[in-house]
């Protein structure tokens, strides 16, 4: 990105005011990037987890997959997931506050005996399929702004402080040419004004 001015003071002034903009809102961006950064990494580790323990709870059950063929999955249905928000970092992100099922009744005395448990069973991997669902999503949020802190770190990092510095350094250099010019330029006049002086002294 290359840096638009002109040679002259109110270019330079505009100039150091960017930079200095920039230059203070680095160590912001900075702190911002490591806690996002921190955030995503532990959002994965708990999106790991939580994949590993709706495997491991599947598994569990698979011996009784003949048993789910008389279970009556309507008994049991999701009401009502509420949600919050928090801030991390600056972004905010969606927070699960609890999942409310509805739970139908049914006679214990003409359903079999472990009907009960089915439903904490499916209670149990419908919670833990939603939460890893959720946190799904919190990364994808998460990650999304880590990347655009991290885009906005580098262009001020690396592009346009640099470039700032870079373009201030050309307005000084050439000014100082310029007035050095102009007192070189002054003295080669009054010395001709001295000599012209003197000959007319000596006719």
């Amino acid at each position: 990105m290359a840096i638009k001015f002109q040679y002259n003071k109110t270019s330079l002034q505009g100039l150091e005011k960017q930079l200095k903009v920039r230059e203070r809102a680095l160590p912001t961006i900075k702190s911002k990037e490591s806690a996002l950064r921190l955030e995503v990494k532990r959002t994965k580790d708990e999106m790991i987890a939580l994949e590993e323990k709706l495997e491991k709870e599947i598994r569990s059950y698979e011996s009784m997959a003949a048993l789910w063929t008389e279970f009556d999955p309507k008994l049991i249905v999701v009401k009502n997931v509420a949600l919050s928000s928090k801030k991390i970092a600056g972004v905010i992100v969606p927070v699960l506050d609890e999942i409310v099922f509805d739970i139908k009744p049914f006679s214990l005395f003409n359903q079999p005996f472990w009907f009960f448990d089915g439903i904490n069973v499916l209670k149990a991997l419908a919670s833990t399929g939603i939460e890893a669902e959720f946190t799904g999503l919190k990364l994808n949020m998460l990650e999304h702004a880590r990347r655009k802190t991290t885009q906005k770190l580098n262009l001020f990092e690396k592009v346009q402080i640099p470039g700032y510095k870079d373009a201030i350094l050309k307005i000084k250099r050439f000014m100082e040419d310029e007035e050095s010019l102009s007192k070189s330029s002054q003295k080669i006049m009054r010395a001709n004004q001295e000599k012209r002086r003197k000959e007319e002294v000596k006719l």
